[in-house]
């Protein structure tokens, strides 16, 4: 008689993380993920928590992941400040062929090195890496979220080399090692190497590292801190939009939702600054993050709207823009380039943040922008050079493909480009050059592959440009069904 039995669903796979421990414009370093012998770019988001309640967490599953197959992300980071998944999520993931990122159970401090707390890590570390480790999903085990970077956040004091942590230095990768040898072991992410430490004059500065989160002034998305980065891989990134308007009179009391400043001193209501991601009501961390949607808007159009629905559809507008404009300048450098995580597609509760689909499910624009540009097959235009504006067409399949593709000015419906196409596998492939234009542009790409059609657009412009004139363009770039 069969006495206990354990059954697991497994697949066959190679899986190798090539990287360096630094990247400098004179050592460009590398930063990939290789599977069965092929290099893979990564297209893929960040995942949080499902639900602040836990015990509610299934019921968002299908639909979670669901959204992220049909965004064709071919990969989710379980970013650090979250929770273990359950069984259900991973078998699903092993399903659907989506790569799992996952960070053990920390993030942005540093944790205490004493025997007693080692242990209770041990413990914990130790079920969650036996639970999970014979699923084909699963690509690499990152020690932390953001622990080693923390360690300058204090800018007035030395800063300590991330290096001798215990927990991410020591006791993790043995363990690691011992129970899942398979799966390759990063100690933070982003992780400052003793050589990147060095590099900086004893230092901590993620711009020596291959894989590096972008944040920064969180203002105009194609600012030179986003276009002269030279990582090699982005596992953070985002930008604010604000949420649809049935979405904030779902979170807010009525009298809140609008007019969103107080009429005494002008500043966010408090049921919007609460929103924000407020801890508590004199909290003062998080007191300018609706800012930042202000402030996006004011980078791109001529004034921020007053009226509510206005200035939804302008936030939105922005953060659709940005998070494509992102995700099309890692693309167009493939090679140099190896993926993306953008942070993140939902929110696992009523707030104002980057994610792109609200608590509620509310789709924001950007999700239907990002659909277009995470095709496997897809044609994008890039930011003028000498020649112009790049058209560059990338293939992720590992089959070469032709097709046929054309741009068209969306005012005056001349067809600036009418051909058919032919690339390599796994490759990338530049089309010509588009012209300058100082005035604002809206170019349509339209391709197929065999029966399937595709849509993409460029958005050309010189800060700043009345919202009218992208609103009269919207209708036209309907979501893709």
């Amino acid at each position: 008689n069969v006495a206990t039995e354990h059954v697991q669903t497994i697949g066959i796979r190679t899986l190798e993380l090539v990287q360096t421990e630094i990247t400098t414009e004179e050592e460009p370093g590398e930063f990939v993920f290789v599977v069965n012998g092929q290099k893979v770019f990564i297209k893929g988001t960040n995942h949080v928590p499902l639900d602040a309640l836990h015990g509610r967490d299934n019921r968002h599953l299908d639909t979670l992941l669901s959204m992220t197959a049909d965004l064709n992300c071919n990969m989710l980071r379980i970013w650090g400040g979250g929770v273990y998944e359950t069984d259900t999520f991973y078998d699903r993931c092993d399903e659907l062929g989506i790569m799992v990122w996952h960070d053990f159970m920390m993030g942005c401090t540093m944790y205490p090195q004493d025997e007693n707390f080692l242990k209770k890590i041990d413990e914990e570390t130790a079920k969650a890496i036996s639970r999970i480790r014979h699923h084909p999903s699963l690509v690499l085990w990152a020690g932390n979220n953001e622990n080693d970077v923390s360690l300058e956040w204090e800018n007035d004091q030395p800063h300590i080399d991330p290096n001798t942590d215990i927990i991410s230095r020591q006791l993790l990768p043995a363990m690691v090692r011992r129970l899942d040898p398979k799966t390759p072991y990063l100690p933070s992410s982003p992780y400052i190497s003793s050589e990147a430490f060095r590099l900086a004059g004893n230092r901590i500065d993620q711009d020596y590292a291959p894989e590096q989160h972008l944040w920064g002034p969180r203002g105009y998305y194609k600012a030179p801190y986003y276009t002269n980065n030279i990582a090699k891989f982005v596992s953070e990134i985002g930008y604010h939009g604000c949420p649809n308007r049935e979405s904030l009179e779902k979170m807010f009391d009525k009298k809140f939702v609008y007019p969103w400043t107080n009429k005494k001193d002008f500043k966010w209501n408090d049921q919007w600054q609460t929103k924000a991601v407020r801890s508590h009501p004199y909290a003062t961390e998080t007191i300018k993050r609706n800012d930042l949607m202000t402030n996006q808007i004011k980078c791109v159009f001529t004034k921020v709207p007053t009226d509510l629905d206005q200035f939804i559809i302008a936030s939105q507008i922005i953060q659709a823009e940005a998070k494509k404009y992102f995700i099309e300048f890692w693309r167009m450098n493939k090679g140099e380039r190896n993926g993306i995580l953008w942070w993140n597609l939902r929110d696992g509760w009523p707030v104002i943040s980057d994610a792109i689909v609200d608590y509620y499910y509310s789709k924001k624009l950007a999700y239907h922008y990002i659909k277009r540009v995470q095709t496997d097959v897809c044609i994008m235009i890039g930011d003028a050079q000498e020649k112009g504006h790049p058209v560059v067409i990338v293939n992720d399949t590992l089959k070469e493909v032709e097709g046929h593709f054309s741009i068209k000015d969306l005012d005056t419906k001349k067809i600036l480009i009418n051909k058919k196409f032919q690339i390599g596998k796994n490759g990338k492939l530049r089309e010509g050059f588009l012209p300058k234009t100082t005035a604002p542009k809206l170019w349509l790409i339209e391709w197929s592959v065999g029966n399937k059609k595709y849509t993409n657009h460029y958005f050309a412009f010189q800060p700043q440009v009345d919202l009218k004139v992208y609103l009269n363009w919207l209708p036209k770039l309907k979501p893709n069904k």
